[in-house]
């Protein structure tokens, strides 16, 4: 965990409200680090429903996999969050950790250890000493309560510098029902998932299987299109729960059901909130970098030469050095592999054309343009002139800083 906040980081942040079924308790248990909270705890009241989406990662974490496994009935009595170690790579001892955690969970919230998710981050590779949640897990039951938001944002971080928390009230129905966030995530962050991790939870009554269509359409287009550095996690889990206990707000069964309309747009609206946050957060990042590409044959197609872009080491070592460098766009979209025609290709850096077809602007002015890679917010855009496919990716640039903390994570 940094010390000093990353000047992309949001001005403020946000007042999450209670929300009726959900209460929180955080801890230092001595899990890497002595005396640095690192434990979370979420209970969840009776008939709380649960959804999930992993990393795609053929190394997953143990916790990755006991979500998996428990996610089949939808149902959850409790959340156990650690950070300081990652539970991946760690063999059989791994799995017996997470059977121990939802053991001792399971024991100290008086539910079944099948309804107890569990999520790990920090170091890969050592193996967890799930004993230290003896006692610690007994405390954080008897003294969860309403709120806590920010405590239970810190509680989950590792190289970050902030917290991250977002919120939305929205109308379902007659009724007011609340979507509140949190996530964590600075390195080692790329598709799929594109956090490593991540939690969201609503009061409205939304059935398993209603929620799992919803965040899996709802990741698509935000912790899906941001990168860091292009590594995808072995820990990367996105879990929701929705209480149910919104006074009023129907019951909703189906994901296409009409009256979720208003809701959906506010739950993508929190995804994309605490995606942006994590790139925001970037290990190391000083420029927050967008890359729009438009006029490609496909939306996929155009999804993976903006992943081209954001994901190249000499893309982003220029916008550190705030270096208009386009010939290194020009290369990260022809290295792609997707469609693109270097003659009708048009590139512009905040919103300055810079090239055009296949060769640099007649109007470029070099003062003008290295004025403007010196915001703090760079975005890229692509025209390829081939079609209407368009996307949108996030991302960061590319410092000594990174380099620094990855260098000298495990110490």
């Amino acid at each position: 965990m940094s010390t000093t906040v990353s000047p992309l980081a949001p001005t403020s942040v946000p007042e999450l409200p209670v929300i009726d079924g959900v209460r929180l308790a955080t801890a230092a248990a001595g899990i890497r680090y002595q005396g640095r909270t690192d434990v979370l705890l979420a209970l969840f009241g009776k008939g709380t429903t649960v959804a999930g989406v992993f990393t795609r990662s053929k190394c997953p974490s143990a916790a990755v996999d006991w979500c998996r496994a428990k996610l089949k009935k939808g149902v959850a009595r409790a959340l156990v969050v650690n950070s300081g170690n990652a539970n991946a790579f760690t063999g059989k001892t791994g799995k017996t950790a997470t059977a121990l955690t939802a053991k001792i969970a399971a024991t100290a919230t008086g539910g079944s250890a099948d309804q107890i998710f569990l999520a790990s981050t920090g170091v890969i590779g050592e193996p967890l000493d799930a004993t230290k949640f003896n006692g610690v897990l007994d405390d954080l039951a008897q003294k969860a309560a309403p709120g806590g938001w920010n405590e239970a944002a810190r509680a989950i971080m590792t190289t970050d510098t902030f917290p991250k928390l977002a919120t939305k009230t929205v109308k379902l129905g007659n009724a007011r029902v609340t979507i509140n966030g949190i996530a964590k995530g600075a390195g080692m962050i790329a598709p799929d998932m594109a956090t490593m991790l991540s939690f969201v939870f609503t009061d409205a009554p939304i059935s398993a299987a209603a929620l799992q269509a919803l965040l899996k359409g709802g990741v698509e287009d935000t912790f899906n299109a941001i990168t860091i550095d292009g590594d995808t996690s072995t820990s990367d889990t996105l879990l929701a729960f929705a209480t149910g206990t919104a006074k009023n707000a129907p019951k909703i069964s189906r994901a296409s059901d009409p009256r979720l309309k208003a809701f959906t747009k506010a739950f993508r609206e929190v995804l994309a909130d605490l995606a942006e946050q994590v790139a925001r957060d970037g290990e190391g990042a000083r420029k927050l970098v967008e890359v729009l590409v438009e006029g490609a044959t496909s939306k996929n197609s155009a999804r993976k030469i903006a992943m081209s872009i954001a994901n190249s080491p000499l893309v982003k070592t220029a916008i550190a050095g705030e270096d208009a460098n386009w010939g290194r766009v020009v290369m990260a979209v022809g290295k792609a592999g997707e469609p693109a025609n270097r003659d009708r290709l048009a590139i512009y850096f905040n919103g300055v054309r810079v090239a055009h077809k296949g060769m640099r602007d007649p109007s470029y002015d070099e003062a003008e343009v290295s004025s403007l890679m010196k915001q703090p917010k760079i975005t890229i855009k692509v025209a390829l002139g081939l079609g209407k496919g368009r996307d949108r990716v996030l991302t960061c640039d590319l410092t000594k800083e990174y380099v620094a903390i990855n260098g000298d994570y495990r110490s």
